[in-house]
């Protein structure tokens, strides 16, 4: 059996209908209770005109009111109100007005003089549109409310995904920088071939990670894909003394992770084990699945903190594991675990701790990609 998915929409995505479905379900349910009590007390028939009669002038009225307050909705409190009140006050002495001339007609044999009649329907009339008017404002507060949220929560949005951007643009500069000095050192040394392989591997790197923006999530198995490019390139500035390995669970493979989430971990590894040792060092990255997180290790077998002495050529802007540290925070908040530890006998490990969210296929979810809900600017009114 097929399933239909309905697109939902928001009750009050169109202004504009929302207020009017409102407004004549209002209107019409008092028409129907005030007609269902009267018959009920044993009115006659001809007590419906009346009925019929106050409920279109209030459906009018009303409408009238609505586009005054439309007007001074936005205005400072004391024009907003003062002028609410009075239309309020003059919209009550018409409407009352006008029933109460159209009772006496419709019943000229009455006792009740028009004076009487005209009390009564000041009140009447007079709790039907002050509720009326007290429901527009309310709604109109909510629904302004519920924008400000809205604006606010893609403001937070955007502020997250340029802060994230930032950060993650930070790291390449380190990264080019290096390359591109041993680039400068090989063609100096006039050994082309090389220099053309490492920048033939540049650029393969480039175009791998420039396809996805900064504030992007890849698959891990993606990931790793690009990280093997860049080791491609430090293997030919260290060769055997950098000896990378991996151990990545299938079931981890499609895990979202933030793009370029690892580079800087093992360019940190390079950096403090590789390059101080002249045996080179051993640098491992893992990766497993552990119920609903995912867990990422990147180890070396360098000196650890206490003896790493990074040399003057590899200094860089610092920027690396703090820019990570961040970038998980700016990403899920308290929901990351993000440790370093280095063993007595030597070594360096960082562990990145996630929540486990998997690749969608596209076409699968029918909820709007981009998270944010449809714009509701202005009133609900006519």
């Amino acid at each position: 059996m097929a399933i239909v998915d309905l697109p939902f929409e928001p009750f009050f995505s169109n202004k504009n209908r929302a207020f009017w479905n409102l407004h004549s379900a209002g209107w019409a349910g008092i028409l129907v209770f005030r007609a269902a009590t009267g018959l009920a007390n044993g009115q006659p028939l001809s007590f419906l005109v009346p009925v019929i009669v106050s409920t279109i002038t209030g459906y009018s009225i009303s409408l009238i009111l609505s586009s005054i307050y439309r007007v001074v909705f936005d205005r400072q409190s004391a024009v907003l109100w003062g002028t609410s009140v009075v239309s309020l006050s003059a919209a009550i002495g018409a409407y009352a007005f006008i029933d109460a001339w159209v009772f006496q007609t419709v019943n000229p044999v009455s006792d009740t003089n028009f004076a009487r009649l005209l009390v009564g329907q000041l009140f009447i009339d007079g709790i039907l549109l002050s509720a009326w008017s007290a429901l527009y404002f309310a709604i109109n507060y909510y629904v302004r409310a519920e924008e400000q949220a809205d604006q606010l929560f893609r403001l937070e949005a955007q502020a997250t995904s340029a802060q994230l951007t930032m950060l993650r643009y930070q790291l390449n500069p380190h990264f080019l920088f290096n390359t591109l000095n041993s680039i400068s050192t090989l063609v100096l040394l006039k050994q082309t071939e090389p220099a053309n392989a490492m920048l033939s591997r540049l650029s393969s790197f480039l175009r791998f990670t420039l396809v996805n923006e900064a504030s992007a999530r890849v698959t891990l198995e993606k990931e790793v894909e690009t990280l093997k490019l860049y080791l491609d390139i430090e293997k030919m500035r260290f060769e055997d003394r950098l000896r990378p390995s991996f151990e990545i669970d299938e079931e981890a493979c499609d895990a979202l992770i933030p793009s370029l989430l690892l580079q800087p971990l093992v360019e940190n590894a390079i950096k403090y084990a590789v390059t101080p040792k002249e045996e080179g060092a051993d640098i491992r990255v893992r990766a497993q699945l552990l119920g609903s997180r995912v867990r990422i290790s990147v180890a070396d077998t360098g000196p650890g903190m206490a003896g790493a002495k990074p040399s003057k050529a590899t200094s860089s802007t610092g920027v690396g594991m703090a820019n990570t540290r961040e970038r998980l925070t700016q990403a899920y908040g308290p929901d990351h675990r993000f440790d370093i530890s280095s063993p007595p006998g030597g070594g360096f490990e960082v562990i990145v701790e996630i929540p486990y969210e998997h690749k969608v296929e596209p076409g699968s979810e029918t909820s709007d990609a981009s998270g944010g809900t449809p714009e509701r600017r202005g009133m609900i009114n006519a």
